[in-house]
């Protein structure tokens, strides 16, 4: 073993082919300091993929308890952009097959956005159906952000092009003739509804950077139509667009 170089460990050590117990017993072995702090990141990365499947087990839970009632499509359905002052609520709705397997799926919120776009693009391939609904600022101010969000999320159910007959939705209750659970906090608890906030957060960010193409003074690629102080400074200078909610409170004090 001493006439491996550290390199050539490394490249072994994290190959999982070639990594069995007694190569890792010969590398406890190895006095190189070089050695030890390469089995210890290995075993670190180890634990780290251990928390990780646990994780999405237990988000599996919702999913398995439905499917062995004997549903076989289970949609997630969650919406992004009730908070911001500009640009509209967009919601998912997504069904998954019984042997998705998406390591580190989250709740969007947690992720990067460089994670969100992998894994926008994993869910687009995998998932058996996707579906999204779009509701736009007008269509806000004239029925409230509240009823804006359900109608999004039951416009992503429509979508579907696979009829599904269970719902699991984020924090709300649809009139929908499927059976459903809402689930608090769902985007991290089924992988359902976080595969839905993933879509549904990149969906909407895509629009908002469109949306900063046209309007480059607002910053909305940064900010995605929040109320920062950038936002806010840029609405106290130029106005507001035609894509600002002009029933949110900020947004009536400017035009005040």
């Amino acid at each position: 073993m001493e006439k491996l170089k550290i390199r050539e460990i490394e490249e072994m050590l994290f190959d999982d082919s070639q990594t069995d117990t007694s190569f890792i017993d010969l590398l406890k072995n190895d006095e190189r300091k070089g050695v030890q702090q390469l089995l210890k990141k290995w075993h670190n990365q180890k634990i780290a993929e251990k928390n990780t499947y646990e994780k999405f087990i237990e988000m599996s839970n919702y999913e398995k308890k439905y499917w062995t009632q004997g549903y076989q499509h289970i949609a997630g359905i969650d919406e992004a952009g009730r908070g911001p002052l500009a640009g509209p609520v967009v919601a998912a709705a997504v069904i998954l097959p019984p042997d998705f397997y998406l390591p580190g799926l989250d709740d969007s919120k947690k992720l990067t956005e460089n994670k969100r776009e992998q894994y926008f693009a994993a869910i687009q391939t995998e998932a058996l159906d996707v579906g999204v609904g779009i509701i736009q600022a007008e269509e806000i101010d004239t029925i409230n952000i509240f009823e804006a969000a359900k109608k999004a999320m039951l416009t992503a159910l429509v979508g579907l092009t696979i009829k599904p007959d269970f719902l699991l939705i984020d924090a709300l209750k649809l009139n929908a003739p499927y059976p459903q659970e809402s689930i608090i906090k769902g985007d991290s608890k089924s992988i359902s509804i976080a595969a839905a906030s993933i879509i549904a957060k990149v969906t909407r960010d895509r629009i908002m950077k469109q949306i900063g193409e046209e309007y480059p003074q607002y910053g909305f690629s940064r900010h995605m139509g929040y109320g920062t102080k950038e936002h806010m400074k840029a609405i106290e200078e130029y106005g507001i667009t035609s894509y600002h909610r002009k029933s949110f409170g900020p947004i009536k004090e400017a035009l005040g």
